[in-house]
């Protein structure tokens, strides 16, 4: 076939200035770092190591140290006090020889002398209620916080100690050298609080019949974290950042009155002892139960207990095995469910307890909730490994392994709106997929919340989404996050930011990253390589403690895709998206050279008659737009016959397409972030096209791109981002032509007329 031209009148594929070229004019020919939105993150991630791989796997020379625990609990339910004996084995797993050890006193946060209310601002009300105004100005503070009575060596001899707020460090006599370990005991108390007067993550309740039921988390000092990238993590706890807590074995032994059921952390050692006969039976019967739950302890139990009055006790036994934490709930009034569940040739055990007050809800849901909670996460990181996973009906959301508190129940009647049910279906998926994250996938909660709550509420839309279609449809992500990100610049925090210094808590450690990840796996990776590389970073980091370069890393490096301007934008910064059609131009094609075309070849000494075959893209809006070319006469090719039937083949004349028409797309980005643009075409007879052109398009330029788009039928309609795949803040100039004037074009009509 002979040399074959198509020219393209006024325009280039991609605009001919470049954002290089463009940041020159605007600082006057100075010189410049690079600004490119695709520039790597080497300057933002820690340099790789032997420890931490530059793919995002743990290195040959990973260490992480281990902690063990063995406790004897009494819970004093007359005096609402908890007491405890523990002995700690701390594991010095690291190269390090160490002078003392760091210990977290979370309870401190509640100690009358705690400095957690100073470290925020307030202003007066307009008005308080008397328990309110007692409570803020004359009431006597809670005497919260540990006592610790007792803190001695496997010897005897007392230890030295500093307590610093919600931090204590225990000064060693002979510094822990690598690979040893070192034993002693603490012998503490402390008076548990209301959680539904001062919002606690743990506490007690009381039910309007006079009965309790506790919920019991950070109620024991428990080792910080001693890591290869920080050191000691030892931030203070002020009351949001949660937790960062090393691997261990723990054996507790949990005494209560005798009336009371309890489910915690590991697995139960004396059933037998604890339950009735008939409970053990239903205990053992469960095990086997697949298809619905069963009560092991039934309603009309939890009632008879609930109108008991003893003096004597029982106690609990729990073993679990390389956990990061230990927590229980516990009542008079608990009723108790159970539901085995099958993950591969592993089977696990799908608790509920709840109150009379959560029954109507409870029963037909949270167990259920559990095991496809459990499916679903294991699907799309690795097999549930404990041997239960429990959630207990508690007027909050906190997770530990193995157990979960979870709000949720109906009025007096027992009656429940289907918001009611829908946040706890919400909630329960949330904190039993925390089992995953960060309770197995160790990160630190303390400084990158991100890490445990964003991606864990990303893998809850997936679980939810499974469980009930209808009420958690997947089409509100990531619109949900709009929002937030076009709000006030300065009330806003880059999602890489320590927990307790961001405004809006929820949004920017929760919502945002979540909304993130969604766009990266149904937009921007696809779900195939999105899964693979997720399930590869949550098996490399299985039981160890990832940092958000493990993250990034791996999410690259199972997936050969460059993500690096994902993250910069989305976690580094607090920019937003809005990609919008600036202009289309339609073209139609012709063989008569242009005057511009005869120009170009003139440049080179090339005449109008020695000018090669050439096909020519013709502008409506330009002079030499024709009334054959208005008419169509050529757009099929039927005017260029003879000079197809010259230059091709009879093989390419076969399977020749004719695209009638040739658009001229010119796309803006006035927001921070790149995004790929996904467009669709409706055309004129009502069927509907799409396409989406990567996010590398902006790499050369970051405030507006063009592309032709040829095409057979004629367009009436074009939409950018049609389903708000991409969190677009602005949807005003998505479409073409424009159906409505933005708030700037009715100004300026109106300026006009006056």
């Amino acid at each position: 076939m002979k040399q074959f031209y198509l020219l393209l009148l006024s325009t280039v594929i991609i605009s001919s200035t470049t954002f290089a070229q463009e940041i020159q004019q605007k600082n006057e020919q100075k010189g410049h770092y690079n600004i490119s939105k695709f520039k790597q993150l080497n300057e933002e991630l820690p340099t790789p190591n032997k420890q931490h791989t530059a793919s995002g796997a743990p290195g040959y020379q990973y260490t992480q140290q281990q902690v063990d625990y063995n406790m004897d609990i009494v819970l004093d339910t007359e005096n609402h006090r908890i007491s405890g004996y523990q002995t700690i084995t701390y594991h010095n797993n690291s190269k390090d020889y160490l002078d003392y050890l760091w210990v977290q006193l979370d309870q401190n946060v509640r100690a009358a002398n705690s400095k957690t209310k100073d470290i925020n601002g307030d202003r007066p009300r307009a008005a308080y209620t008397p328990s309110s105004f007692t409570k803020n100005f004359m009431g006597k503070p809670f005497d919260g916080g540990f006592k610790i009575e007792a803190l001695k060596d496997a010897g005897g001899n007392d230890l030295n100690y500093t307590i610093n707020n919600t931090m204590m460090r225990i000064d060693l006599s002979t510094a822990l050298a690598p690979g040893n370990t070192f034993t002693f005991d603490i012998k503490w108390w402390y008076n548990i609080n209301n959680y539904k007067e001062d919002r606690g993550r743990s506490g007690f309740e009381i039910f309007e019949d006079g009965n309790t039921a506790y919920a019991i988390a950070q109620f024991y000092p428990r080792l910080a974290v001693y890591n290869n990238v920080e050191g000691w993590q030892n931030l203070q706890f002020w009351g949001s950042s949660e937790f960062a807590l090393e691997f261990g074995d723990f054996e507790v032994s949990i005494t209560t009155p005798k009336n009371y059921i309890l489910n915690a952390t590991g697995e139960l050692q004396n059933p037998k002892e604890v339950l009735s006969k008939t409970q053990y039976k239903r205990y053992v019967e469960a095990q086997t139960t697949y298809n619905n739950p069963i009560f092991i302890v039934t309603p009309e139990d939890a009632l008879k207990a609930s109108k008991e009055k003893s003096n004597k006790t029982k106690t609990w036994k729990f073993s679990a095995k390389n956990v990061r934490d230990f927590a229980f709930a516990t009542s008079n009034k608990y009723i108790w469910d159970a539901m085995a569940v099958k993950l591969n040739n592993k089977t696990v055990m799908a608790y509920s307890l709840y109150p009379e007050e959560g029954k109507a809800l409870w029963q037909e849901h949270s167990t259920r909730v559990v095991a496809n909670t459990l499916e679903v996460y294991s699907k799309h990181t690795f097999d549930y490994p404990y041997p239960h996973a429990s959630s207990i009906n508690v007027e909050m959301g906190m997770e530990y392994p193995m157990i979960s508190f979870n709000f949720g129940r109906g009025d007096k009647n027992g009656n429940f709106t289907e918001r009611t049910k829908k946040g706890m279906i919400g909630v329960i998926t949330h904190e039993i997929g925390h089992n995953f994250f960060p309770m197995i996938v160790n990160s630190d909660e303390r400084q990158w919340t991100w890490m445990d709550e964003g991606i864990n509420s990303f893998v809850e839309i997936l679980a939810e989404y499974k469980y009930d279609s209808i009420m958690f449809p997947m089409t509100k992500y990531p619109k949900n996050i709009v929002g937030y990100m076009k709000g006030d610049q300065s009330r806003l925090a880059p999602i890489m930011t320590q927990g307790d210094n961001t405004f809006n808590f929820g949004a920017n450690a929760y919502s945002k990253p979540a909304a993130g990840l969604f766009i990266l796996r149904q937009t921007i990776m696809g779900p195939e390589l999105f899964d693979h590389a997720f399930k590869t970073y949550a098996t490399r980091w299985k039981f160890k403690h990832p940092t958000p370069a493990d993250f990034f890393r791996s999410m690259e490096d199972a997936s050969a895709m460059d993500l690096d301007w994902f993250w910069r934008g989305w976690f580094y910064t607090t920019g937003n998206n809005d990609i919008g059609i600036k202009e289309v131009k339609k073209y139609h094609i012709t063989d008569k050279p242009t005057e511009q075309a005869i120009k170009r070849y003139a440049r080179f000494g090339i005449s109008k008659d020695d000018m090669p075959p050439s096909l020519y893209l013709v502008s409506e809006d330009s002079d030499e737009f024709t009334a054959d070319l208005k008419n169509n006469k050529a757009e099929d090719f039927s005017t260029l016959s003879n000079y197809i039937d010259e230059n091709f083949s009879s093989e390419e004349k076969a399977t020749l397409k004719s695209p009638k028409y040739f658009y001229e797309l010119k796309f803006e980005k006035p927001g921070d972030l790149v995004m790929p643009i996904i467009v669709e075409f409706e055309y004129e007879d009502a069927t509907k096209e799409r396409k989406q052109y990567p996010a590398q398009i902006w790499r050369k330029n970051d405030a507006e791109v063009t592309k032709v788009f040829p095409t057979s039928k004629a367009i009436k309609k074009i939409t950018v981002d049609p389903d708000q795949q991409t969190a677009d803040v602005d949807l005003s100039n998505n479409s073409w032509p424009k159906t409505t004037e933005t708030k700037f074009e009715k100004f300026k009509k109106k300026q006009i007329k006056s």
